[in-house]
């Protein structure tokens, strides 16, 4: 694993919690010999990571489409800043960049960006490590709607596998060092079943 993909907050949250733990977050990425890769802003979480990283000597590659270049978004230290022309290709370009991804809180972007890898690990598409940053519980809503979804039959209990989740940046880092991705077998449940009819 040589560099992360990280999604996260263009705001900062409420509480000082969410901030103090993103900044630990990018110290872990540096200390580890890591590089982040995330999408250029500097505002927000999302900058709170990378200044850290680059606090602490670390690389940092930011990916933003051209119509989001302002002057209070794009971040102007970066060690590489990609344009790119819209949020497909800047998705795209993040995720050939990375050898894992994670999620810290964020709204509707970082939801959209965490469902997408998490979708494609389980088409088979990537078999890349995602992590989950659930710093103040911000994502125990969430791992309760999957585990809803797994009882109600529209995931399966082994898909759960597809991320992991810590409340601490080293943790994480370590859980995302160790993944072993998991055996999906088919995702389709009425293909399984006339398989075993057949």
């Amino acid at each position: 694993m040589r560099r992360i993909c990280v999604f996260a907050g263009s705001n900062a949250g409420k509480i000082e919690e969410y901030t103090q733990l993103s900044r630990e977050l990018g110290k872990v990425i540096a200390e580890n010999g890591l590089e982040l890769v995330y999408g250029g802003s500097q505002v927000g979480l999302m900058g709170e990571v990378a200044n850290e990283v680059l606090r602490h000597g670390g690389k940092v590659i930011g990916v933003m489409p051209t119509s989001l270049f302002k002057g209070e978004m794009v971040h102007s230290g970066l060690t590489q800043l990609i344009e790119v022309k819209d949020m497909h290709e800047r998705k795209a370009t993040m995720g050939q960049l990375s050898d894992a991804y994670v999620a810290l809180p964020g709204g509707f972007g970082t939801f959209e960006e965490l469902f997408e890898v998490v979708s494609w690990a389980q088409l088979g598409i990537h078999r890349k490590p995602i992590g989950l940053f659930n710093i103040a519980g911000y994502y125990t809503p969430l791992l309760e709607m999957v585990s809803h979804a797994v009882k109600a039959g529209f995931v399966r209990e082994v898909h759960k596998q597809l991320f992991v989740s810590a409340e601490q940046a080293l943790i994480l880092i370590q859980k995302l060092k160790d993944y072993q991705p998991p055996e999906l077998g088919n995702k389709w449940e009425q293909l399984s079943r006339s398989g075993e009819s057949s």
